[in-house]
């Protein structure tokens, strides 16, 4: 190994945390060229010419395969190529495009704030702008959503998105670098796009939806110790969040979602889960947690303060972990 490659190794924990320090500050500007945004236009693109030459159930998943592995390559690929060519260009380059790649796969602040605006939507008592705020964050129909819904449907994504969009980014950031991070959220958006169980996509997304339930397995399990630091931290129930997301774990089709969901409605004593719509489809899920209290708007605000807390505690975790192995 190089100096060079040794430099850019351990450059890798240092940019993680200069990531989500720069996440925490900033967010996702709306005109910001995010890599996401263009990841999403190359699966819209690659899906066109799918179905132009895909139309049985078999053929559909074998375009799916393909949609997957062209994706995830492609994002991979060039995060690979852009961060090795700055490395060589000069260390110091090559550190801050590490960084930036970086900071655009966390969704710390973005998900922070979107959930601030469903709470003030809500508190104002105008129901059409609760539900076109909520809109922004969930794929199920958002049109005919009581406030105990949008309510219900915001605790429940953004704790599932502590996992998506703070929790795995970063574990496989310290794992593989800005390359891995990024091609984890290639896997994390073909599965918010093509991974519905619904008759468009049940074939299409079958490996998307499927891929992703693997790369998120071990990230799920492992945000129980952030949610348990977020808990200590906003003086929530810490041992009844592990008691549900362990007990509830495996109330939801997906292997994953119930552990952060399970986390954080054991934490507010609250009860998550039930009657869905997504696109004219009617979804019943099992309940999760026990419904010691009705649910109210003020739990969007702690289910926001614990998805923070709870990554500011892995990043800090993951960076430790790293100097310790090597």
């Amino acid at each position: 190994m190089t100096q060079l490659d040794t430099l850019r190794a351990i450059s890798i924990p240092a940019s993680l945390i200069l990531a989500y320090i720069i996440d925490r500050m900033l967010g996702d500007p709306y005109n910001f060229p995010h890599p996401v945004r263009f990841i999403g236009k190359l699966i819209k693109h690659i899906e066109i010419l799918i179905r132009k030459t895909c139309h049985s159930s078999r053929s559909l998943k074998i375009g799916g395969l393909f949609l997957f592995l062209t994706t995830v390559g492609i994002s991979w690929g060039l995060t690979w190529l852009i961060t090795d060519l700055a490395f060589e260009l000069n260390f110091y380059a090559g550190a801050v495009i590490q960084t930036i790649f970086m900071y655009t796969c966390i969704a710390s602040k973005c998900l922070y704030d979107e959930g601030i605006k469903v709470y003030e939507s809500v508190r104002s008592g105008d129901i059409e702008k609760s539900r076109k705020q909520i809109s922004y964050l969930v794929g199920r129909d958002t049109s005919q959503l009581s406030f105990e819904e949008i309510i219900r449907a915001s605790v429940e994504t953004i704790a599932e998105n502590t996992v998506d969009g703070v929790v795995a980014p970063m574990f496989y950031a310290i794992i593989g670098g800005a390359p891995l991070m990024m091609a984890y959220k290639a896997v994390n958006t073909l599965d918010s796009m093509v991974g519905y169980k619904n008759e468009k996509y049940e074939d299409l997304g079958f490996f998307s939806a499927k891929i992703d339930d693997i790369f998120n397995f071990i990230p799920a399990r492992i945000s129980l110790a952030g949610f348990v630091y977020a808990c200590l931290v906003k003086g929530q129930n810490h041992s009844n969040c592990v008691k549900i997301a362990i007990r509830d774990r495996k109330k939801h089709k997906s292997p994953n979602c119930a552990y952060p969901e399970g986390a954080v409605a054991g934490a507010l004593g609250v009860q998550l889960g039930g009657t869905n719509v997504y696109f004219g489809q009617t979804v019943v899920k099992p309940v999760i947690g026990d419904k010691i209290r009705p649910i109210e708007a003020y739990d969007i605000v702690l289910t926001c303060d614990l998805m923070k807390w709870c990554g500011f505690f892995m990043m800090f975790i993951f960076v430790l972990v790293w100097y310790m192995a090597i």
